[in-house]
């Protein structure tokens, strides 16, 4: 897959793997982490995670402006050193418990997202413009597609690893202090917070959405009970709430140093990609300077302008695609915890553990290329192996696990990356089976198709939504099937995205445009937070009816401007 790339596609690759890794293992527990150290409402939570994402998206604008003059490279190192230090500021408050008043927690809170969002701005849109200008040279050009798609794998291994990373930590700082990982003491914890000094008599209720009002004293005391502490319950919960605060922020911890890892990357392997880091200006001072042709693309003010349109009409579809996509972290997080059940059996548990779930994709694939009829007899023995050797380790693991096992909420924002690395060989794959026919869609299209496939994975969870009133607790499958969904429509559109961006924007503008994306994006992200406020007001399956609606008007609208992007797509073509 990576035969006539060039090598700097790897380095993007594992620089925004490392810097994935770090954000979404954050972001993985973000919602989380705020309602159980602050106890935030959802709505309230929402403001953060809107606005923080908001900022995420929305600052590589400036990060592209500056880039364009000052170039990329420089803008992308400084990115990473300023992410560090933000994640390295959200770590306080958990470590530091006691030494700042609540709402001077919050203060902190908020200026470590702020300096997360800024160092992200200078990284991420540059990083997608450095892998386009490496593509700009007439043996890579064809490739840039596919090349997107590869870029895109990176980004999601790290995201599928985070949320493992951040349950792992806050389990292992939990486990340390005695206790287990449980969804709802954060929750019962706050009440118990509010009621304080009183909880230990006083006789309080929580709306339990499987089995109706049920006493949270009670249910405090029978995780005390469980986890053997021998203090009163206000000392188990307060105990438990700053302990898991301490997990939390160990995970933040865990994201800080995953910056560091991609920096490292970077910085070690400029040479594979210092020919593309140059700018418009420098491209030809260059040429100047050697004495060569300069054979940057020029155009005129008119053409500009009409790719500059056609950019911002994709952006006005995609900003609607991430406000959809984005509940992943926000109201479908909240939906597992609440709504999902906590317990499975061992067999579904195999799905939800690294030790197991990892053997069994790889004994999937080694079962695939074993039955290829293009596959070689060196192949097909080689992939047997991998087959028997993945099922072995996945029955070790799954033999030793019980009747039931606990899940966490978090961890079923892993399934859409993996479903991403495992999907994306196949997209492309089919593709290129529709090049060879001449019937492959533009990128336009399939930006639009992709909307129409979004609509149907909330459709999915309309339907879990109804049948939510018949059962107490619902299955897994319905997350992880809207889960799979989702990931097909975002391997239409996003990677297509991406590279449609690199493709039409004007060279003077390639880091402007990469940030005109995100800052789509950004739009997009705001709007999850403020779209999850219906969440506490109207009923499940009218909040993901909305969701099914604005995705399918973006899809129409698309649609309803398919020949002036089209007309932009192949005078780019034209000229590469």
């Amino acid at each position: 897959m990576l035969k006539g790339h060039p090598k700097g596609l790897l380095v993007a690759f594992f620089a925004n793997m490392g810097e994935r890794f770090s954000y979404y293992t954050m972001l993985a527990i973000f919602v989380l982490y705020l309602q159980a150290r602050f106890g935030l409402s959802a709505g309230s939570a929402g403001d953060y995670y809107g606005g923080f994402l908001f900022g995420i998206y929305f600052l590589p604008i400036l990060g592209g402006i500056i880039a364009d003059r000052w170039g990329y490279g420089r803008t992308i190192t400084w990115g990473i050193l300023i992410a560090f230090i933000g994640k390295i500021i959200l770590t306080i408050p958990g470590y530091a418990q006691g030494m700042f008043a609540m709402q001077y927690e919050l203060v902190i809170i908020v200026i470590s997202l702020f300096v997360i969002s800024l160092g992200t701005g200078l990284f991420k849109g540059n990083l997608q413009a450095l892998v386009g200008k490496l593509y700009d040279y007439p043996e890579y050009a064809p490739k840039r597609d596919n090349a997107f798609n590869i870029f895109y794998m990176g980004i999601n291994i790290g995201a599928f690893l985070a949320p493992y990373a951040a349950t792992g930590a806050v389990k292992y700082i939990l486990g340390k202090k005695g206790f287990l990982y449980e969804n709802s003491m954060p929750h019962l914890a706050n009440l118990n917070e509010k009621a304080h000094p009183f909880l230990d008599q006083m006789i309080g209720t929580v709306q339990n959405h499987f089995a109706g009002a049920l006493h949270y004293t009670d249910k405090i005391a029978a995780f005390k009970s469980q986890m053997g502490f021998g203090g009163s319950l206000s000392e188990f919960a307060s105990t438990y709430t700053s302990t898991l605060s301490v997990g939390y922020s160990t995970a933040f911890a865990i994201a800080a140093v995953a910056m560091i890892i991609s920096l490292v990357v970077f910085v070690g392997f400029k040479k594979y990609y210092k020919h593309a880091d140059l700018t418009v200006k420098q491209a030809k001072e260059k040429a100047e300077r050697e004495g060569k042709e300069d054979t940057t693309v020029t155009m005129s003010k008119e053409e500009e302008k009409k790719r500059l349109v056609a950019l911002s009409l994709v952006f006005i579809t995609v900003a609607f695609f991430w406000m959809a996509f984005h509940q992943n972290g926000f109201t479908l997080t909240i939906f597992a915890r609440d709504y999902t059940v906590s317990e499975v059996s061992a067999f579904n548990y195999m799905f939800f553990d690294l030790r197991t779930f990892i053997p069994i994709l790889a004994a999937i694939g080694g079962l695939i290329f074993m039955f290829r009829k293009s596959s070689s007899l060196k192949t097909k023995i080689i992939s047997a192996a991998v087959f028997v050797g993945g099922a072995a380790i996945a029955y070790s693991f799954y033999s030793g696990f019980g009747e039931t096992k606990n899940i966490e909420p978090e961890i079923f924002q892993s399934f859409n990356p993996i479903f991403i690395v495992v999907l994306t060989p196949i997209i492309v794959g089919f593709f290129n089976w529709l090049r060879k026919r001449g019937k492959e869609p533009s990128s336009p299209r399939k930006i639009g198709t992709g909307m129409f496939i979004t609509a149907l994975g909330f459709v999915v969870m309309m339907m879990a939504a109804f049948h939510l009133q018949s059962v107490t607790g619902l299955s897994p499958y319905w997350l992880i099937g809207t889960y799979f969904v989702l990931t097909i429509a975002e391997l239409f559109l996003s990677p297509i995205g991406i590279s449609f961006v690199a493709k039409v924007a004007p060279p003077r503008f390639s880091g402007l445009a990469q940030g005109g994306w995100l800052g789509a994006t950004a739009i997009g992200n705001l709007l999850a937070g403020l779209v999850g406020k219906l969440w506490d007001i109207v009923a499940l399956w009218q909040f993901f009816a909305l969701l099914v609606a604005l995705t399918l008007i973006s899809g129409i609208f698309i649609f309803s401007v398919i020949r002036i992007l089209e007309n932009v797509t192949k005078s780019s073509d034209q000229q590469q």
